[in-house]
């Protein structure tokens, strides 16, 4: 008797053993399908905000438009961007070279489908650039903002030191570090990201500091956790939306800048296909009538930083709660898990 009660418990137990296996076994398929439901509410969320705002739409065509023209414009441009053809002098929009050729004898369509290789390489590694050491500075100096001693004054004297930084033109104070460091494509990128941080130091530093007072970080402090650590972990994180915002429209600027920096001849030297070179070399025929060296450029320099202003207003749609909010409403479902 007391045997067959024995065998039925250790069959009972064993029964609940298998059971209880059965969701620890299942866990990462659980965890897999969860991260799968967030990426579908995510890419719900930007196809809604596309529908809802077409022009966001518009603007990611035209950035990844340019992008692969300037990717596969050693396959697909008519001529080489830095071969002159005297005989070729001036020649209006045809058949043969439908933007035109410019007072060298160089095809116009074909520098222009080169010039984001040399534009959106500078004008992006320099907001990266910019962007990193910004946000680090930022995040370190707004969760120190309410701390004395040697932090707080470090802190402080960052502060006045990029406030300093913003007191200077940003064109004037560019050319001086083109200047003092050489004209070439690595001086242009340490001038743009130069000039840009300040920007991303104040906008990471001020969501940094609602973030600092937040119940999740006061209770990482309580625990023990490094300062170093709950910055990294958790208040950078937390406060990167709007820097990744600021990102595509400091891309666009710097590609003004670029374009600024060559128009004046301290920045990419000629003959190399740069939009900002092309127009400073055609505006002179302007005048005469050959209008085509100088507008070509420009117009492709006013979609690209256009497409980017609207790439960033679209993630700065997208990173507002409010707005996700609004898309739920219209779409009549339940927030996406």
């Amino acid at each position: 008797m007391s045997s067959n009660l024995e065998w039925e418990k250790e069959s009972s137990l064993s029964g609940q053993a298998t059971s209880t296996a059965h969701p620890i076994h299942a866990a990462p398929g659980a965890r897999a399908r969860s991260r799968l439901a967030r990426a579908r509410g995510k890419t719900g969320y930007f196809f809604a905000a596309i529908r809802q705002h077409p022009e966001f739409g518009l603007g990611y065509v035209i950035v990844v438009g340019i992008v692969l023209v300037g990717l596969l414009a050693p396959w697909i441009a008519p001529y080489s961007p830095v071969t002159a053809d005297p005989s070729q002098y001036l020649e209006p929009p045809s058949w043969q070279h439908p933007m035109g050729t410019d007072s060298s004898g160089m095809d116009i369509l074909s520098r222009v489908m080169f010039a984001p290789r040399i534009d959106l390489t500078i004008a992006i590694l320099g907001t990266l650039v910019s962007a990193v050491i910004g946000t680090l500075l930022g995040a370190v100096v707004g969760y120190y903002q309410s701390a004395r001693g040697l932090r707080a004054i470090s802190c402080d004297a960052i502060v006045r030191a990029s406030d300093v930084l913003q007191a200077f033109p940003v064109f004037v104070f560019a050319i001086a570090l083109v200047a003092i460091f050489g004209q070439s494509i690595q001086s242009i990128i340490a001038a743009i990201a130069f000039v840009n941080i300040p920007i991303y130091l104040r906008l990471t530093r001020s969501q940094v500091i609602s973030v600092r007072n937040t119940r999740y970080v006061e209770a990482a402090i309580v625990c023990g956790v490094g300062d170093l650590t709950i910055i990294r972990r958790h208040v950078i994180p937390n406060a990167i939306a709007p820097v990744l915002a600021q990102l595509s429209v400091n891309i666009g600027f710097a590609i003004i800048l670029t374009a600024a920096l060559s128009f004046v001849g301290a920045g990419v030297r000629a003959p190399a296909p740069e939009w900002g070179s092309m127009i400073a070399m055609g505006f002179q025929n302007v005048t005469t009538g050959q209008w085509w060296p100088s507008v070509f450029p420009g117009l492709a320099l006013a979609v690209t930083v256009f497409g980017f202003a609207l790439v960033g207003a679209s993630i700065e749609f997208l990173s507002d709660p409010e707005q996700r909010a609004t898309i739920v409403a219209r779409k009549g479902g339940a927030r996406p898990a």
